[in-house]
């Protein structure tokens, strides 16, 4: 009995060994054509979104250079002559040309988005910043003050500017 099951064995080692390998490589090739799969599906998706994103990119360096204040201004005159009146008016075009945008935040990286946010907050906070100085009686004055501040220091839309350039360089 004993030398019956040895070639038995024997025998079943080959084909069980063969089995595995078998099962083996099919596993391997399913693994990479499933991987084959998702890599087209994905490139075929990048490129049906690509030009959304850099559409979304586009419409949202227009929007920093129209909040930026030296385009603002020039866009939004004064209806008369109270400061906190035109603050409101610029802060409010701002925030409304912003809400406008919203959407676009899901085609840009979370870092340029929260870019895009503190150029609008900077923006916003200048304009306040100025309104509130106690030397400043007219919008007239308000509007130079303005001016006056991003000549010294730079818009902080054109920091974002460039945050949003080189991003778009990387995957370009």
């Amino acid at each position: 009995m004993k030398i019956e099951f040895i070639p038995l064995v024997i025998s079943l080692f080959p084909a069980t060994l063969i089995t595995v390998l078998a099962i083996y490589f099919f596993k391997l090739h399913t693994s990479n054509e499933d991987r084959r799969r998702r890599f087209l599906l994905h490139r075929e998706s990048q490129k049906q979104s690509f030009p959304l994103k850099l559409q979304a990119y586009e419409r949202m360096v227009l929007y920093l250079e129209r909040i930026s204040p030296g385009n603002l201004l020039i866009r939004t005159t004064p209806v008369n002559d109270d400061k906190k009146g035109y603050e409101f008016l610029l802060t409010s075009t701002i925030d409304q040309e912003f809400e406008h945008n919203l959407s676009q935040q899901i085609y840009l990286s979370e870092e340029c988005w929260n870019t895009i946010k503190a150029a609008k907050n900077a923006t916003i906070g200048l304009i306040r910043k100025v309104s509130l100085k106690e030397d400043i009686d007219s919008v007239d004055k308000m509007r130079e003050t303005i001016l006056t501040a991003i000549i010294e220091k730079g818009t902080p839309s054109d920091a974002a500017i460039s945050f949003i350039k080189e991003e778009i360089s990387e995957f370009i």
